[in-house]
């Protein structure tokens, strides 16, 4: 099986899932720090399926030119988010009210323009991913989202960890925290339209959120989940691509898969967090409230 798999690593072909692979894994990874400590998993959903009508109205209007469909789709996300932070901002309308209903009515009008699409055009690979089939035009686009991203959010680290846990303090500290949500908006779209051809829309919020949940688990340093919710993000993606060519089952899907199982692994073993210890502690602790009441 390992030699089977060790054409993944010198095929030609290979090379650029494997290298898409690693940059949206590891770029995912850290960005899902924020999305788990900032609580923002409804909001990353939401932009996922926010993508949906601004690739149908690409189409409608250029076809299906790759460059076209990432400006489209990015426009569109990028409107639900920001519109949903000014409506929550601007109004007495909370933030998840406003981002339930722009993001309904932006699927839905995702649905209702792809009908109007020729019968001959299908989007399954931006719904669903084709990480096997990416050109050398989603490589550039991924390697131009990382090399953006990546070094924003290790400049921004420590504003943006005064804006996710003390935003009071931020904001007498000079610290613009409005101004670095609708920022972090930003990267998030700018994250899902780099997963887009590699994962799919449905599938793009596992990889955004599972890293960092496995690592919430055990530890507390922001530091280390920040790296290492990245690396697990790149070593879960090539972990994933490996299965998808061992099963020859969808990359995309064992991708997530892959971040499924480690997050289950870290839910039931995590030496402070785990289900395991939690029941061993009350099963200890009944011990012991036994034998005191046995004392007495």
């Amino acid at each position: 099986m390992a030699n089977g798999w060790l054409h993944l690593f010198y095929a030609q072909d290979m090379l650029r899932p494997l290298f898409a692979a690693v940059l949206i894994g590891f770029t995912n990874g850290v960005l899902s720090v924020f999305i788990v400590l900032r609580r923002l998993s409804l909001m990353a959903d939401a932009i996922s399926h926010s993508l949906l009508p601004g690739l149908a109205i690409a189409i409608l209007l250029f076809g299906l030119a790759p460059a076209t469909l990432v400006a489209g789709a990015f426009l569109a996300a990028l409107l639900v988010a920001l519109g949903t932070q000014i409506i929550a901002n601007s109004t007495r309308i909370k933030e998840d009210t406003a981002l339930g209903l722009l993001f309904a009515c932006a699927f839905s009008l995702g649905q209702a323009l792809l009908k109007l699409a020729p019968a001959h055009i299908g989007i399954s690979e931006y719904l669903f991913g084709n990480i096997l089939g990416l050109s050398d035009g989603d490589l550039y686009l991924t390697y131009g989202i990382t090399l953006l991203v990546l070094p924003l959010l290790v400049l921004f680290q420590r504003p943006l960890l005064l804006m996710l846990f003390e935003p009071a303090i931020a904001s007498t500290q000079g610290v613009p925290v409005r101004t670095l949500r609708y920022f972090l908006m930003v990267l998030l779209v700018l994250a899902m339209i780099s997963s887009l051809r590699a994962v799919g829309i449905i599938l793009a919020l596992g990889t955004l959120i599972g890293p960092a949940a496995t690592v919430y688990l055990f530890v507390d340093s922001f530091t280390v989940m920040f790296w290492v919710s990245g690396l697990l993000g790149a070593f879960a993606s090539l972990l994933g691509l490996l299965v998808s060519d061992w099963t020859d089952l969808p990359a995309g899907a064992c991708i997530v898969l892959v971040l499924g199982v480690l997050f289950l692994v870290s839910f039931l073993l995590s030496p402070r967090y785990g289900l395991f210890r939690r029941l061993r502690k009350g099963h200890l602790h009944a011990q012991s409230l036994a034998r005191w009441e046995g004392e007495k």
